[in-house]
């Protein structure tokens, strides 16, 4: 994991110059400070404050001042699939300021005052953490999508094992041998299967009162 890791920050250093920032800031030493430094880095930058309820088209990354008045926002686009990554820009701690960095899902932190130092390492650390969070993401979208695939067989395989009165080794070549027919998944056919046996329950003749 080390490896991985180690082997991607040149490729993150590089696409730096490719990014879109936001700086959601009030305008005061500090947002001009950082929107100054994320320039000199070589992101395209603007800043905007209060923060927008929708961001600027193709934002990768957004510096967010988290304050009383931020965290009492609604801002959707921190809870979106493609939310861009997040990086929370505090001048104090306190539970209320801690809390609102976890509810907007930030992926670094960069303390004020802001310095020329600290800011390159917060980007791309933030920009790390997020890529590997999108990644387990979709991960775990891939193995619960297989997971309801398997179901799905499994009960395609009961409704024809208790319809033809079958093996359970039969109704899984009725499916094979259909799917090579149509020429398509195993699963795809199942679903079929599924579907029109809940049909059939749905539409079949109801018991006398």
């Amino acid at each position: 994991m080390r490896t991985s890791r180690s082997g991607n920050t040149p490729e993150l250093l590089k696409d730096l110059r490719t990014l879109k920032a936001a700086v959601f800031h009030p305008q005061d030493n500090d947002g001009e400070s950082l929107t100054r430094q994320l320039q000199r880095i070589g992101c395209q930058t603007q800043a905007y404050w209060p923060p927008p309820q929708e961001l600027p088209e193709a934002v990768d990354v957004v510096f967010l001042a988290v304050n009383p008045e931020s965290i009492r926002l609604d801002l959707p686009w921190t809870r979106a699939e493609t939310a861009p990554t997040l990086v929370a820009v505090v001048n104090y701690e306190n539970p209320t300021v801690v809390d609102g960095m976890l509810k907007l899902g930030a992926s670094a932190v960069l303390a004020a005052p802001i310095r020329s130092f600290g800011v390159l390492s917060a980007l791309v650390l933030a920009r790390q953490v997020s890529g590997e969070l999108r990644r387990e993401r979709k991960r775990v979208e891939k193995l619960e999508s297989k997971l309801r695939s398997m179901r799905q067989v499994a009960d395609a395989k009961q409704i024809l094992m208790k319809t033809r009165d079958i093996s359970e080794e039969a109704a899984y070549s009725i499916m094979r041998d259909q799917a090579m027919a149509k020429r398509v998944p195993v699963e795809e056919i199942a679903v079929a299967i599924v579907n029109a046996n809940e049909i059939l329950s749905a539409s079949g003749p109801k018991p006398r009162k």
